[in-house]
């Protein structure tokens, strides 16, 4: 294939950025999309150019640091994908596309394809834990019993990734859905409920903090989520909260 790529191109975090326009051919259906910019910074290189910079990690789908608005659509046109999993042939010879970084405040760009997400860190650090006492007679699983379909919510809340696609897909950037998804991995288990109130409190305290702004309502988060989170976990954070601030 042949396509053409605009890019948004920025220095540093200072810098102001700009589109740039890069021609590139030899581009196969099976290649993934960071293989394609693989393939577009060789040429770069070779030509004595600046290659373009993106994160990225384990392109397996699991460490969501590949995120990139692509088209206008957090990880590109496929559901379900990261952009490392995102193939090239869900695009077509002659295609233009347009490659940005994620954009919100929260999110500032380091440089090029590059945010600082660190903002989701300090939520995670705010209440995205449980304190157990590992020392002494340690067993191999807890035996608390817990509902299957509990146990099932849990785990497909603690499926999020933390890409940020939810924020980028956001026309007000909120990270209702990534925090809401941190919140209910513990609210549904027993071993989540001790530190419940202080847990949902802080979150959602550090997440207003960071400046990212309220739910929409419209769903797009759960739509452009390459893990598929659920908005009922941001009805099920809605209804912590409402508790544990009614608990005074």
């Amino acid at each position: 294939m042949k396509l053409t790529l605009k890019i948004w191109r920025q220095e540093n975090a200072k810098a102001k950025g700009a589109m740039k326009t890069y021609p590139i051919d030899g581009i196969e259906g099976d290649m993934s999309f960071l293989e394609m910019l693989d393939v577009l910074n060789e040429e770069l290189i070779n030509k004595g150019e600046v290659p373009v910079e993106f994160d990225h990690d384990c392109r397996e789908g699991i460490c969501g640091s590949c995120s990139l608005q692509i088209n206008g659509e957090p990880h590109g046109p496929d559901r379900l994908v990261t952009t490392c999993q995102l193939h090239m042939r869900k695009f077509n010879d002659g295609d233009t596309i347009v490659i940005e970084p994620f954009r919100a405040t929260a999110f500032p760009v380091v440089t090029d394809l590059i945010v600082d997400r660190t903002a989701f860190d300090r939520i995670q650090h705010a209440g995205g834990y449980i304190s157990v006492n590992t020392s002494g007679n340690t067993i191999d699983a807890n035996s608390i019993p817990v509902n299957k379909h509990d146990a099932d919510d849990s785990f497909n809340a603690a499926t999020c990734i933390g890409c940020g696609a939810c924020v980028a897909a956001c026309k007000n950037a909120s990270a209702m859905l990534f925090t809401s998804a941190k919140v209910s991995q513990y609210a549904l288990l027993p071993q989540g409920q001790v530190e419940a109130v202080e847990r949902v409190e802080n979150m959602v305290r550090q997440m207003d903090l960071e400046g990212f702004g309220n739910c929409t309502n419209t769903g797009a988060c759960e739509i452009e989520c390459p893990k598929g989170i659920s908005l009922e976990n941001i009805a099920r954070m809605n209804r912590e909260y409402l508790s544990a601030t009614s608990k005074g």
